[in-house]
């Protein structure tokens, strides 16, 4: 028997204490898992190489490579929603997803011959409104797989082995460019390799949840899913969650910029630049799973917001100049923190914000407002790098962050208390 609208309209945002069914990963969420760590070893393997490919190897500028940055963070953002309602509407969340997972497997063939700004934005942009059509599909399917009473876990289970991937690309593009000096190209052609091999898991071994769950049971006649309404998905917790992911995501520095800023102070080789990637998603992939259990116990606002604490923390690292290494891994654990503690987070309270034949289109939503935001922030902290220097443009995003942090978590708590 599946949970009526107005039931699983009642639950909290935060889990109530007490006696919870044993945790069970369905196969679904393994499956996912599989082909995110796939997809991942592609995107972040060439995501790993990208700063210092366009600074260093094309020869552009930091606000070229703010443009191109923000371009990988936002550009999805103009596809989140409608895919996320296509999914919803058609009920075929799989074969959304598939498209998303295909477009970004094109995209890497572009990569061989792009070899200018324009060409490189190009690309870069097709790839992202892949992962714009592929990602709320993705995490619906997911949700509808997951136990209600352990949907951060599940969560976590797919971002650890997603970020499983994001720790193995840049450790494939550094072994590469160990072996070969340059061999940004070699690093292109590993990665499409990569992202066909998990557009083939997907299609043979995932199936589509959200028909599965659409069945009509002889204990419950009715149709499990009522048609979609704009205003069923725009309540006001909705609301203020959105404002607060969007002022948060204006305030959150790409991890170039900051790897960047480390790689200046410490004069390291390129060939190493993308272990500062491995670093990062190391800490995350041993956080995932914690931190999705922490928020299903502790709270999910509370994790989310002690997330971006850690970001502030790892801004103020970075701005520092004593330490040497054992700050630059300080910065990296503390960008892992972040990263488990609000990612898979934000999609598990957009998906308990919205209405169950919504949560595609909540959670894009959410990744929507986030997009935008860091496409914004990623271009503005670029101009800002270049008008009045990395150390002082990272104290201004710092102190900004330190400010709007009090108030979000007041807005979630308001949230949480809407759905109550």
């Amino acid at each position: 028997m599946y949970l009526s609208l107005s039931d699983w309209r009642s639950r909290k945002v935060d889990s109530d204490p007490g006696s919870v069914p044993p945790f069970k990963l369905a196969p679904t969420i393994l499956a996912l898992g599989i082909v995110s760590l796939l997809t991942d070893v592609s995107s972040e393997s060439v995501a790993a190489v990208l700063p210092l490919y366009i600074t260093a190897s094309l020869g552009l500028s930091t606000i070229a490579y703010g443009f191109v940055d923000g371009i990988y963070q936002g550009i999805s953002a103009t596809v989140r929603i409608a895919a996320g309602w296509t999914a919803d509407r058609v009920g075929i969340p799989k074969w959304v997803a598939f498209l998303g997972y295909g477009l970004s497997a094109v995209a890497r063939i572009g990569l061989l011959a792009a070899d200018g700004f324009s060409s490189l934005a190009t690309v870069i942009a097709v790839d992202r409104f892949g992962k714009g059509i592929r990602t709320a599909p993705r995490d619906a399917m997911i949700r509808f797989a997951a136990q209600p009473e352990h949907i951060g876990r599940s969560f976590g289970v797919h971002r650890m082995l997603d970020t499983v991937g994001a720790a193995l690309g840049p450790l494939l593009a550094f072994v590469i460019l160990l072996a070969i000096p340059n061999g940004y190209h070699v690093v292109f052609i590993a990665s499409l390799a990569f992202a066909f091999i998990g557009l083939a898991v997907l299609g043979l071994f995932v199936p589509n949840e959200r028909r599965r769950s659409a069945v009509v049971t002889v204990r419950d006649p009715k149709p499990a899913a009522p048609r979609l309404r704009f205003r069923d998905v725009n309540t006001p917790g909705m609301r203020r969650l959105l404002l607060v992911a969007g002022v948060l995501g204006l305030l959150t520095v790409g991890d170039g910029f900051l790897y960047l800023v480390l790689q200046a102070r410490t004069a390291f080789a390129p060939e190493w630049f993308p272990l500062l990637y491995v670093g990062t998603n190391i800490a995350y992939l041993l956080l995932a799973i914690p931190m999705g259990r922490l928020a299903d116990k502790w709270g999910r606002t509370r994790v989310f917001i002690a997330g971006h604490v850690a970001l502030l923390t790892a801004y103020v690292c970075v701005m520092t100049s004593w330490g040497g290494p054992l700050t630059a891994v300080g910065t990296l654990v503390l960008l892992g923190v972040f990263y488990a503690a609000t990612d898979g987070v934000l999609a598990a309270l957009a998906g308990l914000l919205s209405p169950r034949q919504g949560a595609a289109t909540g959670i894009s939503a959410a990744q929507t407002v986030v997009a935008v935001a860091r496409l914004a922030a990623s271009t503005g902290f670029g101009l800002l790098w270049f008008a009045i220097g990395s150390q002082a443009a990272m104290g201004v995003v710092a102190l900004l962050l330190a400010i709007a942090l009090p108030a979000a978590a007041g807005l979630l708590r308001t949230a949480k208390q809407a759905t109550a």
